[in-house]
């Protein structure tokens, strides 16, 4: 018998005592499982020899980079939507591993030369904090594919949907306007925005609250794109943007925003950070901190282990990203001399951000591949995806903290939040 043939009697093997509810086909044509549904293809007989030389989480990501696998007759969505029937773990012990291990030697001594790998990875990731390095491993990937999924404004953190059937644009713009509120911005106001992007919130500051915007960034491509938009826009002498760290910033702000640039920072790093944003922000001023954090399991040891699925993230999309917990980012803000006055999650608002991302990625996949090649753009079509998951399966949180400088005496706000929802 040949060695593919040996190959797909393995996997049909697998496939056969996991039950996984959807359909399999194999590179030779042959399906296994449900006549309707979504397909997962195996285009590459050396999927079994790979699995085994390393089976883990990065193997798997790899042979979706590389195609070896694939999806036929629907999206990873509609994997993650079939129900689940029994533990994987439970089904793996009834494996026929003999009948398994008589096609195993063959196949792995007979196997094919490897699929060309793409290495996507990031240099160092595992380090704590992004240097500006990580910081364009991620951001300055080209501009115009980030346009392929993001809204009109191009905003790259989590969506507010006032009602979760509206469309990306107009979340985007909630959002803005949402922060813009909680911030409590007047015209004239200097607002400091820390990982500015590509300048939508300025932007949206400047033109519909008046304020004296400045931004930095670290990401030159963003930065640029940012300074045409400010022009285009006539807004050249309200906003100016700076690439550099927000640790060599000085001068004062009324207020100061952080959306979804916390996450790089690092732990090592966060004691620093707040100190800086202590520094920087004038006495009674607002400072809105929008971030993802992780669960707390009860232990400091437990909490910040990184599983395989945050050690992939970190290796292929954002090096030396690393996130706190809710009640470490509220400890660190008091002890650097803030009061805490709103916690808002919006944990499925970003779910259904990173859906509609994913989404729209994939509507315009043939000229994303034109734009960063298959590889990348496989890699980011499944990011996308699994960001919506986790943020679905609460394995992850995001939230907005309002937060002013301690002082003695009112702080200013008004007695409710009900104008923020209005």
């Amino acid at each position: 018998m040949e060695a593919a043939d040996r190959a797909a009697r393995i996997v049909r093997t697998v496939i056969e005592t996991l039950k996984p509810g959807f359909a399999v086909k194999l590179w030779n044509g042959e399906r296994i499982g449900p006549a309707t549904g979504p397909v997962l293809t195996i285009n590459d007989q050396d999927i079994v020899w790979q699995v085994m030389r390393r089976p883990n989480l990065s193997t798997l990501i790899e042979m979706w980079i590389s195609k070896t696998i694939d999806v036929e007759d629907g999206s990873l969505f509609d994997f993650y939507a079939l129900p689940a029937h029994g533990k994987l773990r439970t089904k793996l012990k009834s494996l026929p591993k003999l009948a398994v291990l008589r096609d195993l030697p063959a196949v792995l001594f007979s196997r094919k030369q490897m699929t060309a790998r793409t290495d996507l990875s990031g240099r160092n990731p595992f380090v704590s904090g992004s240097n500006r390095q990580a910081i364009q491993h991620h951001y300055d990937i080209s501009n115009a594919f980030y346009r392929l999924f993001l809204d009109e404004r191009m905003v790259y953190s989590c969506g507010y949907f006032t009602d979760f059937a509206n469309g990306i644009d107009e979340a985007q713009k909630d959002k803005l306007d949402h922060i813009c509120r909680k911030l409590r911005l007047k015209p004239g106001e200097k607002l400091l925005d820390i990982g500015c992007g590509w300048g939508a919130m300025l932007i949206h500051a400047a033109k519909n609250y008046g304020v004296i915007g400045h931004g930095v960034s670290l990401s030159e491509a963003q930065t640029q794109l940012a300074r045409e938009r400010i022009r285009a826009e006539g807004l050249e002498d309200r906003i100016t943007i700076e690439i550099k760290s927000y640790a060599e910033l000085s001068g004062s702000f009324d207020k100061i925003s952080s959306i979804g640039m916390f996450e790089h920072l690092g732990l090592a790093n966060h004691a620093a950070y707040f100190s800086t944003i202590h520094r920087l922000l004038k006495p009674g001023g607002i400072y809105l901190h929008h971030a993802i954090t992780r669960r707390d399991k009860g232990s400091i040891k437990k909490t910040l282990r990184k599983g395989p699925e945050f050690k992939a993230l970190i290796k292929y999309i954002f090096p030396g990203g690393e996130l706190d917990t809710i009640g470490m980012t509220l400890g660190n803000l008091e002890a650097h001399g803030f009061l805490v006055y709103d916690v808002e999650n919006l944990r499925e608002h970003y779910a259904r951000t990173c859906r509609l991302w994913a989404e729209r990625l994939h509507a315009r996949f043939d000229e994303a591949i034109a734009e960063v090649g298959e590889a990348k753009a496989r890699l980011w079509l499944l990011y996308l995806t699994g960001c919506s998951i986790t943020f679905e399966r609460a394995s992850a949180q995001i939230f907005q903290t309002v937060v002013t400088k301690r002082a003695r005496g009112p702080s200013g706000l008004p007695p409710t939040r009900a104008d923020l929802y209005r």
